[in-house]
This record gives structure tokens, C-alpha cells and sequence, in this order.
């Protein structure tokens, strides 16, 4: 198993932190990005114990962190760059979604004796199951889409009347990290962003667009996104099919920091039922 991180660097954009990990083996694999959600990194929890646990039945697993996610270069655990996590919005992880894509599928990668660049599977968590459905309904590269605990609309979540013309009047709301209790900043151009961009950001409107395999995986206790959006995104993909999981709860047993080798019983589910579906 080979485990190996990299820097894609942008002319004029935030570089972006990525690892994949496969079998060093000359079989060309499908290709499993990978985006996490809402304070959210490609290192949180057992989310390397999953990559590590797909790669293995031969598979091409990629992950990484959102260009504006907090993290940097140096410290991408958690969120030294806050100014960055104030200045990130829908747009701007779509635009890293997108130049991902480009360089694994690049016929001059690295990579290319590994991959199978005409099987591009999207896999996204929460905040990210919305990204990776937008993009699968509008990249003909893609050629399944996966969604874990995924969001099934943006909009509701962003406040209304007296608390968005505060946010307005102010430039920046504030939402704390229970976990690391940092106070984390959004600028008023992440409202500003959406409603530009509405008609592109709206998830029901995608997933009605997508004629692809879609799966999508939620818990039926999940505390953060309601199994009710999975539902909803089951009703709008025509291809889609539902994989509940019991009680299972937002990161399906996981935690951070994880110190097992192993996954927790539901994700090992999660994990189950990706390579089932991919294959």
C-alpha cells in the first residue's frame, strides 16, 4: 500500500493539500475523490483508516483539503488560517473540485499507469455531499457520485432577517468549533456568493440533473444533517439509491482524533458499501 501527499499548486489561487493512497501495482483503478464537509479536513477522524480500507480492494483513493478550509501547507490538521476559513464559500471548493479532477486526469500525471481516468468517482461528507452532487450533475468526467451524510440544500442554512442584516452590518458572523472552541469567522461574501450563484448552488436542482449511479449513504439518527435530506435527495436523483444505516449518526461512529486501525462498525459499512458500489 502506498500512501503519498502532494501540493497542487495555482497560479494566482491557495495551493491545495492532497494524499492518495493505492496499490503500487501497474492495474489502472478507478479514481475515489474524496471532499470532507464543514469544518471539516481530509485528516480528521478515521477518514485515513477509510482510504486506507477502500485502496486496498484496488482503488485509487484521493483526498483532500478545500483550498479555504482553515488549514495550511505546513499545519493542515485543524484551522491555523481562519482568515482563509472566513473567505471560503460554495463557488470556491467547486473551483478546487474542479482543478482536482484535472490533475489526477491528466494523461501526464504521475499516477497514470495506476489510474483509470475514465472512472472518476466523487465521495462526499455532509457540507461536501452537496459539492460533489453539484458537480457530478455538471462534469461529464464523472462517472458515479457518492454521498455521505450529505446536505441536500444550502440555502436554509444561512440565517434570515434580524440575524442576516446583523451579519450584514457587522461583515462577519462567528461560529464556534465545539471541539477545538476557536471562534471561526464567516465574511458576508459567503452569503453574497450563494445568492450570485443561486441557480448553480442549489442541490435539488442538480441531483434532478444527474444521470449517473448515485449513492447515497446517511444515518438514521444523524444529528447534524437530518435522514429527511436523504430522503429528499433520493426523490430528486432518478438513479440514486438509498443506503440507510441504523442509528448510524453523523461521522458514523467516528471520532477526532481516531487512534484504531480499524473503522468503526458503521462506517465499516460506509466502507463496505462504497466498494460494492464502485466496482
Amino acid at each position: 500500500m502506498i500512501k503519498e501527499t502532494s501540493i497542487l499548486q495555482r497560479e494566482n489561487k491557495k495551493p491545495i493539500l492532497l494524499d492518495v493512497s493505492f496499490n503500487k501495482n501497474g492495474k489502472q483503478k478507478p479514481i475515489l475523490i474524496f471532499c470532507h464537509g464543514y469544518k471539516g479536513f481530509k485528516d480528521w477522524g478515521c477518514w485515513n483508516v477509510l482510504a486506507s480500507r477502500i485502496a486496498k480492494e484496488d482503488f485509487f483513493f484521493l483526498k483532500f483539503n478545500f483550498s479555504h478550509n482553515g488549514g495550511t501547507m505546513e499545519q493542515p490538521i485543524d484551522f491555523p488560517d481562519l482568515n482563509a476559513f472566513g473567505e471560503n464559500n460554495f463557488t470556491k471548493e467547486l473551483d478546487d473540485l474542479e482543478n482536482v479532477i484535472t490533475w489526477i486526469t491528466n494523461p501526464e500525471n504521475k499516477y497514470s499507469n495506476e489510474i483509470n481516468s475514465q472512472d472518476v468517482i466523487l465521495v462526499g461528507h455532509s457540507r461536501g455531499g452537496g459539492i460533489v452532487t453539484i458537480k457530478a450533475s455538471e462534469d461529464d468526467r464523472i462517472t458515479k457520485v457518492i454521498t455521505l451524510a450529505g446536505a441536500s440544500d444550502y440555502k436554509s442554512r444561512f440565517p434570515i432577517g434580524d440575524e442576516l442584516a446583523y451579519w450584514r452590518k457587522e461583515g462577519v458572523a462567528y461560529v464556534e468549533n465545539t471541539r477545538t472552541k476557536q471562534q471561526m469567522p464567516h465574511f458576508i461574501q459567503f452569503y453574497d456568493d450563494f445568492m450570485k450563484n443561486e441557480a448553480r448552488l442549489t442541490i435539488s436542482s442538480a441531483a434532478k440533473k444527474i444521470n449517473m449511479p448515485h449513492l447515497i449513504i446517511h444515518g438514521t439518527t444523524d444529528e447534524t444533517v437530518p435522514f429527511q435530506e436523504a430522503e429528499a435527495l433520493h426523490s430528486w436523483s432518478t438513479e440514486s439509491e438509498l443506503f440507510a444505516i441504523e442509528n448510524a449518526n453523523h461521522v458514523f461512529g467516528g471520532s477526532h482524533p481516531w487512534e484504531s486501525n480499524t473503522l468503526p462498525e458503521d462506517m465499516e459499512l460506509v466502507a463496505n458499501e462504497i466498494i460494492n458500489f464502485s466496482n
